[in-house]
């Protein structure tokens, strides 16, 4: 696909194309850096401008001007995890002269399907809550739309994209997500469209900074009330954590912070400015080690099913406490008689695991995951001298009670100091980046020349799956 010299417009942002790509890169003609405009974006959060019954008719009557070198519709935004796809799709309020000459009538039969339905077969599903009206992408004003589906099912989207023309239109899809890899054949062979792979953490960080700069209430927290330090709550029980409620955060002064991403694995990086971000640490103690011993030990068949059950569960049942140990409290270092002294410490016991239940299984798994990554990231925010910590991922999406945990581990790791902060777009900022960072090719070249040397790619297997 060729294109000509254009701009790219993107909300506060005015970057540079580069012939045959969509990609943002060197800044030209005394236009911003994308690092100034984010920071400019960061300071001044988005906000859709009033619109009175006279400016909506003008706006209906002056139609967009047309773009030459504009790609083709639709746009899309794919993270292509190992477990579930995320599906960013732009739905341009107006269509502009060369759409109404060319592509009118493909483009409604997949725009009606896309944003008149939030179910796609049995197991495709469209968060409408996450929807965002008004955003400015390329000058075109319009809908960001989020869509999702199991990975294994991405030969059913291959077919519908088929079935729907949408290759007749396109023949690139920017992508992430080892499944951008995997699939990149099935692409090709299935509907003759080529996988524009962006890396991963690159990805995740502009879609999380543009997102956030768009949406004040993104980022929030999940607060307990003062008596929860009270002995007749156990901390990971739902007579404790129902007590938990929901906060805005403001996030306008982000840096720096810890960004907690919880795919299958877990990565922490550190994020001081849009482009200046490094990996600290992580763990392969994440999401895909929780659904995959629930499926073991509680006979899951669903990420769904092991967060219904664990909802239920009583990890009590199976973690030993400190006062299994000592009777009560240990009063020396301060810890709580029913803090967790051991996860699965009671599964030793044939008579316990002959009485436990599979809730209570799930739950202690749920406990020991969120634990675990609680501890490691208040670690490293210490080690860096960070006072936020933002976690994200798709572990995350839908998901209140891991989030509560992860606040109380928070919390009780660093004695009160930190905050477990979170975003409502869970799961979809690797996918809105790729919409975002067009030209992976040219970012990478751009970046190397400004740093010096070549980008040191992510550890294997660190990235969110």
């Amino acid at each position: 696909m060729t294109e000509q010299t254009g701009v790219i417009t993107i909300h506060h942002m005015r970057l540079h194309r580069c012939e045959g790509c969509l990609a943002a890169c060197r800044p030209e003609r005394g236009a911003r850096s994308l690092v100034s405009q984010l920071k400019k974006a960061r300071r001044s959060p988005y906000t859709a401008p009033p619109l009175n019954k006279e400016t909506i008719k003008m706006a209906d009557l002056k139609p967009t001007p047309p773009d030459n070198n504009a790609p083709p519709m639709p746009w899309f935004g794919m993270d292509i995890g190992g477990t579930l796809t995320k599906l960013v799709y732009f739905e341009p309020r107006e269509t502009n002269r060369r759409e109404l000459d060319k592509e009118t009538e493909i483009l409604k039969n997949i725009r009606r399907y896309l944003t008149r339905n939030s179910a796609y077969g049995k197991t495709g599903r469209r968060d409408v809550h996450l929807q965002m009206d008004n955003v400015t992408i390329r000058g075109r004003r319009g809908t960001l739309h989020f869509i999702r589906f199991p990975t294994s099912e991405v030969g059913a989207f291959l077919q519908l994209a088929r079935s729907k023309g949408m290759a007749t239109l396109v023949n690139t899809i920017y992508a992430t997500g080892g499944g951008a890899y995997k699939f990149e054949v099935d692409f090709i062979k299935e509907v003759n469209m080529n996988l524009s792979k962006l890396d991963e953490l690159d990805a995740l960080i502009a879609g999380v900074l543009f997102v956030d700069s768009m949406n004040p209430q993104e980022c929030y927290y999940w607060a307990p009330p003062d008596s929860i330090t009270s002995q007749d709550t156990p901390p990971y029980l739902e007579a404790s954590l129902s007590q938990y409620a929901r906060k805005p955060f403001d996030f306008s002064n982000p840096y720096p912070f810890l960004l907690v991403n919880i795919g299958s694995g877990v990565s922490m990086l550190v994020v001081n400015a849009p482009n200046d971000y490094y990996r600290v640490s992580g763990t392969s103690l994440g999401g895909g080690t929780f659904l995959g011993l629930c499926c073991l030990l509680a006979g899951c068949s669903s990420f769904e099913e092991a967060i219904a059950l664990a909802a239920a569960g009583d990890n009590t049942t199976v973690d030993k406490l400190v006062r299994d140990i000592y009777g009560g409290d240990y009063e020396r270092f301060g810890l709580r008689g029913d803090l967790v002294a051991s996860s699965f410490g009671h599964m030793c016991s044939a008579e316990r695991r002959a009485k436990v239940s599979r809730e209570d299984l799930a739950r202690a798994t749920l406990v020991t995951i969120t634990n675990n990554i609680g501890s490691i990231a208040r670690l490293c925010a210490s080690n860096e001298r960070l006072e936020r910590v933002v976690f994200c991922g798709n572990f995350l999406r839908v998901n209140p009670l891991s989030m509560k945990l992860l606040s109380y581990a928070m919390s009780y790791w660093s004695r009160g100091a930190l905050k477990a902060l979170f975003l409502e777009h869970e799961g979809y900022f690797g996918a809105v980046g790729c919409l975002l960072h067009y030209d992976s090719k040219n970012h990478k070249r751009e970046k190397t020349k400004s740093d010096g040397a070549p980008a040191t790619p992510p550890e294997p297997g660190a990235a969110d799956r």
